[in-house]
């Protein structure tokens, strides 16, 4: 069973014991340096805290920045931007955690008084200046990332305000990073630690150079117009747009980042029509959130758009031949599905034999049913089954359980996060080993 969550956990937990045991490396090698044990072990702590918590911001910057390269090892840009996601809250999370191991002074200065403190390292002239002002202004920029981190998760919050103030995050970056280059022991640089932190560093000031400069996706970015707007349904708007040259060409399944409005900025999309190298795109945008509902009124034909991509794994070329194919669409997840049968509509022999399940409120009234009849007509290998949920027609594992249990079952899903949990544990339960899930998760906040 492959899970989505798989390559995020390897890299972030390996990122944490590459950094334990680089720390643990000083600590065993190092020479003592005086005080007792409750100050020596108040000030690893806060070392290693602040190790963990500069090393996870710095993954973090560095995945901000889309390296295209790593789209195949984490298994999609959509992964990649979850464990972005994560490794900035741990990094909150660490940096909290050093800030109250600092703030602890006081605590151990009354209980058994600053005697036992190791003395700290001496600097002199400017060197002990930009020690201060980097004291300061980790301080200063901690309090802006744990603010930064009660917005991400209030998901009420205002995307486009969220949006503005994350633009900032490069600048906090770079101040923590100031921070933690300033204020770690000297003995580090010549250490495996001080190695790794360098290298960490670079990486994340890479990451936020980029995004300062507006530089991140610009090979990926091409310019076009509305061609189209048509309204399918009263929450959905179908946009088709025009490319310019330099646009690449998608594969089925894909998705692109769309800007509609320079100060909006730019938002995923699925694209939900085939490759038919005419640079000619469509998608289809539900309300979901507080800026696709007043998207089809800030719309026009003829309006100039920025389209940054392809990105994405969600793709047809990547299923397995020899294993059954359940493929399942709920809502607006049934995008990708229409890009995958437009694509074999030239050539319907190529269509693999596949079980759709689409999954609705109401079928009578749907605009993608007959659509997905059309498409799937002349595709003879494909059976179509529509699931409403106002007519009784629920779905759940027991439905979509393959009649050949014995040969491996490749699911590909698109929808509701809830469903695909439901749909996964069950599938697992009968299926075990012989099931593949792929799914792809459009959170990028």
């Amino acid at each position: 069973m492959i899970h989505r969550n798989t390559a995020m956990k390897t890299v972030l937990a390996s990122l944490f014991v590459l950094v334990a045991l680089a720390w643990g490396w000083d600590v065993a090698t190092s020479s003592p340096t005086g005080g007792t044990l409750p100050w020596a072990v108040r000030q690893q702590g806060l070392y290693l805290s602040g190790l963990l918590s500069i090393a996870m911001m710095s993954l973090a910057m560095f995945l901000a920045a889309r390296p295209a390269w790593l789209e195949g090892p984490f298994g999609g840009l959509d992964r990649m931007y979850r464990t972005h996601k994560w490794a900035g809250i741990l990094a909150v999370g660490f940096a909290a955690v050093h800030w109250l191991i600092e703030m602890s002074s006081d605590i151990l200065k009354a209980m058994i008084g600053r005697e036992g403190r190791a003395p700290k390292e001496k600097f002199t002239g400017f060197l002990e200046v930009l020690r201060d002002l980097a004291e300061d202004m980790g301080e200063w920029a901690i309090y802006a990332v744990l603010a930064m981190l009660v917005l991400t998760l209030w998901k009420r919050f205002p995307y486009r305000s969220w949006r503005f103030l994350h633009q900032s995050m490069p600048v906090l970056y770079l101040m923590l990073a100031f921070h933690a280059a300033l204020l770690a022991p000297a003995a580090y640089w010549a250490q495996p630690v001080g190695v790794l932190l360098a290298l960490l560093l670079c990486a994340g000031a890479v990451g936020s150079v980029q995004a300062l400069a507006g530089r991140i996706g610009r090979a990926r970015r091409v310019g076009g117009s509305i061609v189209a707007i048509e309204r399918p349904a009263p929450d959905i708007v179908a946009v088709r747009c025009q490319l310019g040259d330099g646009w690449r060409g998608h594969r089925p399944g894909q998705f692109a980042f769309i800007t509609f409005d320079p100060k909006e900025g730019p938002h995923p999309f699925t694209i939900a029509s085939a490759d038919r190298g005419d640079r000619r795109i469509e998608f289809q945008i539900k309300a979901l959130g507080d800026y696709t509902r007043g998207l089809a009124g800030r719309l026009q034909a003829g309006q100039v758009v920025k389209i940054e991509g392809p990105y994405g794994r969600f793709d047809i070329a990547r299923h397995n031949p020899q294993a059954q194919q359940i493929w399942i669409a709920a809502g607006i997840g049934v995008t990708p599905f229409l890009a995958w049968l437009e694509s074999f509509q030239a050539n319907p022999v190529d269509a693999p034999a596949a079980d759709l399940h689409y999954c609705t409120r109401d079928r009578a009234t749907d605009p993608f049913v007959a659509r997905l009849e059309s498409l799937c007509a002349p595709l003879s290998g494909i059976r179509l089954h529509v699931h409403g949920a106002l007519q009784g027609e629920v779905l759940s594992a027991s439905k979509v359980t393959a009649k050949d249990n014995v040969r491996r079952t490749e699911v590909w899903f698109c929808g509701p996060q809830g469903l695909a949990e439901s749909l996964r544990k069950g599938l697992h339960t009968v299926m075990g080993g012989k099931l593949s899930f792929h799914q792809e998760a459009f959170e990028m906040r």
